[in-house]
């Protein structure tokens, strides 16, 4: 289950259930920007998941910037994994 549409049926199914859409970047560009760039990210995410159904009230965002890569490493594909929207679920 890793799709936002499946995530939106289960977030319908459980209406106390709440998520933390954490926006990531790749290690490239300044602190500043990333930390802007994650916001864009999460805020896209949360959009998505409240066209899909989901109350806006039940959708928080943070953004992470470059501090917590998925991929450690240096080069593109590491990059690719790192800019990213992670989604984390708080059963109630």
């Amino acid at each position: 289950m890793r799709s936002p549409q499946r995530r939106s049926t289960l977030l319908k199914r459980y209406p106390t259930w709440t998520v933390t859409v954490e926006g990531h970047c790749d290690e490239r560009g300044t602190a500043e920007y990333n930390l802007a760039l994650g916001e864009r990210r999460a805020i896209t995410a949360r959009a998505y998941l409240v066209s899909l159904g989901i109350p806006a009230d039940r959708l928080r965002t943070v953004s992470y910037g470059k501090e917590f890569p998925f991929d450690p490493g240096h080069d593109e594909a590491a990059f690719a994994k790192n800019r990213r929207a992670h989604f984390v679920i708080t059963a109630k």
